[in-house]
């Protein structure tokens, strides 16, 4: 290996940054994004074969039956179209790298996910990140670029950080200077609105999006993603979006699975439990300050320094619960801390657990 790349490995030794892959299996979970347990269970189990697609949509991977997926999704998310990707980040590629022209503006926000960011490397346009969650720093830089296309560019929630976007405020601002805004729901479709329907239905602008992002590998315990957006844009995706029109498509089972997902009755009584664990643990956690929204799924817990912050994951993992500290690049440096994911199926005595083993 090139000495270049031996020292980047190095150097994240050094800081006690190096990630590597881990497995929880029989541990408590506290660390995955399956929010409401559909991957626990087998309500999206399919009848279907698994057999694979042979080849791209565009060539020899679409079927009748994957477009009538895609029309019953975005009738419910009520969208006018709906266009399935194999990943969130997939999509995100996709919709970065082709939408945007040359000489126009991405505004994104500085914590946006890194697929989205990917995205726009890949863009012609010009992008500029505002800081986070920052009204004011966005309407700068729209008002600096009032001449050009604008894209904005934000989650609903945020995946590590776990609070919400200001979306009816960036909706006012997008709508004031005729920006397009871009919503990512992949961590708050399937919580928030009407039976998991997103953060943007639950506030009534989703109508105002010019294109949402919803992945079923979060809440909804299966695979792939959905881009929302209008007839139109959903030609153009399958036109110029490479990261759909060069990658085999899902088996056609998966595609029934984010249908089943979306259909499942349980939905709103499954997330108000959710919500019940999310407020005992905000409640008993007396020791620390929470970042993160009052009803997020991921709450994220800052430590003084990163030794602690290793002591306490190490402390869980011995007590059979895993939860993910956090380090820089993930988040940046000097907020790196304990991710706690919740789910409705983590009994009351779980919660107790974890939190009694971080506040020693």
């Amino acid at each position: 290996m090139d000495k270049k790349l031996h020292k980047k490995l190095q150097d994240r030794r050094e800081k006690g940054t190096l990630r590597s892959l881990s497995s929880f299996d029989g541990m408590i979970d506290f660390a995955s994004n399956d929010y409401l347990g559909f991957s626990k269970n087998n309500l999206l189990h399919s009848d279907l074969s698994e057999q694979g697609a042979t080849g791209s949509r565009l060539i020899s991977g679409n079927r009748n039956t994957i477009e009538e997926v895609e029309s019953k999704l975005a009738s419910f998310f009520d969208a006018e179209a709906a266009l399935c990707f194999n990943s969130g980040y997939d999509a995100n590629i996709g919709v970065f790298s082709s939408i945007p022209q040359r000489g126009d503006i991405i505004l994104y926000d500085e914590f946006i996910h890194a697929s989205a960011r990917d995205g726009i490397r890949l863009s012609l346009a010009k992008s500029y990140g505002f800081k986070h969650n920052n009204l004011n720093d966005l309407k700068r830089l729209l008002d600096l670029n009032k001449e050009q296309t604008v894209y904005i560019a934000v989650e609903s929630l945020y995946s590590m950080h776990g609070d919400l976007c200001p979306l009816d405020q960036i909706v006012e601002l997008a709508e004031q200077h005729s920006a397009f805004l871009i919503l990512d729901e992949a961590h708050s479709a399937g919580i928030f609105g009407t039976s998991g329907r997103g953060f943007a239905q639950a506030h009534g602008v989703h109508s105002k999006c010019f294109l949402r992002l919803v992945t079923f590998g979060k809440a909804f315990g299966t695979h792939g993603s959905v881009v929302l957006c209008s007839g139109e844009l959903r030609e153009f995706l399958v036109n110029f979006a490479r990261s759909f029109i060069y990658t085999t498509a899902l088996p056609v089972s998966a595609y029934h699975k984010m249908l089943k997902a979306v259909e499942q009755e349980s939905i709103d009584e499954l997330a108000a439990r959710l919500q019940s664990r999310i407020a005992y643990f905000r409640k008993n956690l007396t020791d620390f300050n929470l970042s993160a929204a009052s009803n997020s799924p991921i709450q994220f817990i800052k430590f003084s320094n990163l030794d602690q912050l290793r002591e306490a994951e190490q402390a869980l993992l011995d007590a059979g619960i895993f939860a993910k500290a956090i380090y820089a690049p993930t988040v940046p440096e000097g907020s790196e801390g304990l991710r706690v994911s919740l789910h409705d199926f983590n009994s009351e005595k779980e919660i107790d657990a974890l939190i009694r083993i971080i506040s020693a």
